[in-house]
Order: C-alpha cells, then structure tokens, then sequence
C-alpha cells in the first residue's frame, strides 16, 4: 500500500493578499510557506504530492519547486479550472473544488493542507500516523485564539466535537476579530457570532479516505445547479465535510497538536511570518537553506 498523498491547495487569486502569496518568500533563502509543509510532510511520512494551481502561475510554481524543492521528490501539478465558466468571475470555486481537482493524482489515502498556513512538524506527524493506522476521515484542530491576524478579521471553520472526539458540527464563521476577551464574526447566512476564543477550529489540516471524494462530487454538481450564478459563492471543503456529517455519510476525528499555526492571510502577516520562521530556524527546527534539507532527506 502506498504511502498517504499530500494535496496542497495553492489555486487561490490571493484578493485580501494582493497578489500570489502561495509564493511569497518568507524563509531566508526565498522559500515559500508551502515548502515549509512539504518538509515537514515528508519528514512525517508523506511521500506523493499534488500541487493544485491555476494553469496561468504553473510556469512561476514549477521554476519555485525546482529552486526550492528540488527533483528527487514527485510532485504533480493539478489545475483547478473555472469550468464551468461565469461571466463576472474569476476565482475558482472553492477549496472542496480544488480537492475535486486533484482527485486523479491522488493514491489512497491523503492530507489536505492550504499552501499559506504553515502547520507546524507535530500536525504532520499526528496526520501521517493516523492516516497510516486507521481508515477514519481526521482533522487536526487548532485553538481560535491562536490562529488570528492582527491585520484583520479572518474566516475559520467552527469545530464542535461529540464526547467521543468526532466532529459533530462545523460551522464557516467570516470576518472574525478580536474585541477585548470576546472575539465576533459572522456566518455565511449573516448572523452575528459571538465566540470565546478556546473554539476548536479547521485551519484545512485534513485527513482523508478515497471514500469522500464520490459524494463530495455529487455535492459539487449540486452546488453548481443551485448557486453556480452568484459570482461570490464557492464551494468550500469545510462546508462540504459539514454537509456529510450532518447525512452521516462520514465520521471526522479531530486530532489535537502542540504545534504552533501561523499563517499568509493579509501582505501586512508578511514581517511575522518571516519572524516566525527565522525563529524556528535558529530553534534548529528548520535548515537555515531548506533546499540542502530536501536533498538530505532525499539520500
């Protein structure tokens, strides 16, 4: 059996960002937070990896994954395409597309991961083992207080659980900032939210069976057949999962890490986010040139 696949979402248009911050240098020799994943991926286990993009940057990703990366690791390019097309839209539709989009490359099972979060070493190990023991669909949460932007209000997807340690809900908050000890938001139904801060929360750190990708194709044909003519409607991963749980076409199991999250949401998370990863540097947690890493890895 091979080993689990790694899907990694880099086919977003980067609107809050400015520009394609999948690549953005943030390491001290130009690597990009997606290579940073793929290290830690591969150090837990993780061998296939697809990298799902947009066909016009797929000339900028392949030249980054040869500076960085290197050829010794296999790494397929996905395109997620805006079929079918929209007249006034130019963003894709959505990350539960974009996995849709890399269903050809994918073998057994496979992680989920966006290319502007950096997850930390511990998520990755705690994935890569679950995947390989068990056949149950899995997230790794993070705490709602640590993984916000100073720069600006950000989207998460709201974890219950059930006393077992499944998801029993998910819930897509937007807009959430921090007020004092309070933190507001807003659901995609426009209802205030009020929350603590010590939510557990999908930061698309998942792990997953080859069983969901046939109903999450049925429900992206049902989203085109009802929503497909809103230019701001996308069909996201978290709500997709969401609408499994609540038909019981699936059981998630939440995986808890003591790894820090950090992430690209606004260009202003640029200086914090080099800070952050020069810091893991000098802990020793990270090569000081990733691309002797890859190699080291590699012989």
């Amino acid at each position: 059996m091979s080993a689990p696949t790694l899907v990694i979402l880099a086919a977003g248009v980067g609107s809050r960002f400015g520009g394609l911050k999948q690549l953005a240098p943030v390491g001290p020799h130009g690597e990009a937070l997606l290579d940073y994943g793929v290290y830690d991926a591969l150090r837990a286990g993780f061998r296939n990896v697809v990298l799902v993009i947009r066909r016009e940057v797929e000339e900028l990703f392949r030249r980054h994954v040869a500076d960085v990366i290197g050829p010794r690791i296999e790494i397929v390019f996905a395109h997620q395409k805006l079929e079918p097309p929209r007249p006034g839209r130019a963003k894709p539709w959505g990350t539960g597309h974009a996995v849709l989009a890399a269903a050809w490359g994918i073998r057994g099972s496979f992680a989920v991961m966006n290319a502007d979060d950096c997850y930390g070493t511990d998520a990755f190990r705690l994935l890569f083992e679950h995947l390989e023991s068990s056949a149950e669909h899995a997230l790794v949460g993070y705490t709602l207080r640590e993984t916000m932007s100073a720069h600006g209000g950000v989207s998460r997807a709201i974890v219950e659980l059930d006393a077992r340690g499944y998801v029993s809900r998910l819930t897509e908050v937007a807009d959430i900032v921090a007020g004092g000890a309070a933190f507001t938001g807003w659901t995609t139904g426009g209802e205030a939210v009020s929350l603590r801060g010590d939510e557990v929360v999908s930061m698309n750190l998942w792990g997953f069976t080859p069983a969901v990708l046939p109903t999450l194709e049925r429900q992206f044909a049902a989203f085109l057949e009802a929503r497909s003519a809103d230019p701001r409607a996308e069909f996201l991963l978290s709500e997709a999962v969401g609408g499994q749980l609540a038909t019981n076409d699936m059981r998630v199991r939440v995986l808890r890490t003591r790894a820090r999250w950090f992430g690209m949401t606004f260009s202003a998370d640029d200086l914090s986010v080099r800070n952050e990863v020069q810091r893991l540097v000098d802990a020793g947690q990270y090569p000081a040139n990733l691309k002797d890493g890859f190699e080291h890895l590699c012989t």
